[in-house]
C-alpha cells in the first residue's frame, strides 16, 4: 500500500479526541512510508492530518477545487497540490491516486466521500480497502444504519463486511497489514 486517501472534517469538531485521531493517522501513515492523499485544505482535521504527516517526514498530496483555493483554504506546504475544477473531479483524482480509503470524523462531505467509495466497491469499480476510524463512537449511528439495512434486506451481509470499522488509526491500519 503506497497511498491512502483520508477523508475528514474541515473543522476540528467538538471533542479534542478527533484532532488527536487526525494527528495519529497522519503520523502513522508517514511512519509506514505511506503517502497521504486528502482534500488539500489547511483547516480542521484535514490540516492536522497533513501537518502531522509532513512533520513525520511523509509525503502529502492534496486535491482541492479552485473555489476552495479562492477562499484561501489550500494548504501551502504540501508535497503536491492538485487544483481541479469541481468536487467530482476532486473525488475521482483522490480515488485514482489512492490504494485505500480512511474516514475520520467529519460532516456530510466526509460521509458522502466514504459512501461513494463504498458504492464503487460494491459495483466492482475498485477493490481497494476502506474503513472508518470510529473515534469515541462517532460513527456508531452509521454502523447501526448499515446493520439495519442488512436486517431489512437492502444490503447484503458480505457488502456490509467490506467496511472496516476500528476505534483507532493503529487498529484500522493493522487490519490492512
Amino acid at each position: 500500500m503506497k497511498s491512502v486517501c483520508v477523508y475528514c472534517g474541515a473543522s476540528l469538531g467538538a471533542d479534542p479526541a478527533y484532532a488527536d485521531a487526525a494527528r495519529q493517522v497522519g503520523t502513522a501513515l508517514a511512519e509506514r512510508g505511506v503517502r497521504v492523499v486528502y482534500g488539500g485544505a489547511s483547516v480542521g482535521l484535514m490540516g492536522l492530518v497533513a501537518d502531522s504527516a509532513l512533520q513525520a517526514g511523509g509525503e502529502v498530496v492534496g486535491v482541492i477545487p479552485q473555489v476552495l483555493v479562492d477562499k484561501e483554504v489550500a494548504h501551502p506546504g504540501l508535497t503536491e497540490l492538485h487544483t481541479v475544477g469541481n468536487m467530482h473531479e476532486r473525488k475521482a483524482l483522490m480515488a485514482e491516486l489512492s490504494d485505500a480509503f480512511v474516514a475520520l470524523p467529519g460532516g456530510i462531505g466526509t460521509l458522502e466521500e466514504l459512501v461513494e467509495v463504498y458504492t464503487w466497491s460494491y459495483l466492482g469499480i475498485h477493490d481497494k480497502p476502506f474503513g472508518l476510524i470510529n473515534t469515541k463512537g462517532y460513527y456508531d449511528g452509521f454502523a447501526a444504519f448499515l446493520d439495519h439495512a442488512v436486517d431489512q434486506a437492502f444490503l447484503r451481509p458480505e457488502v456490509r463486511r467490506r467496511l472496516t470499522v476500528a476505534p483507532t488509526p493503529e487498529e484500522l491500519l493493522a487490519t490492512w497489514s
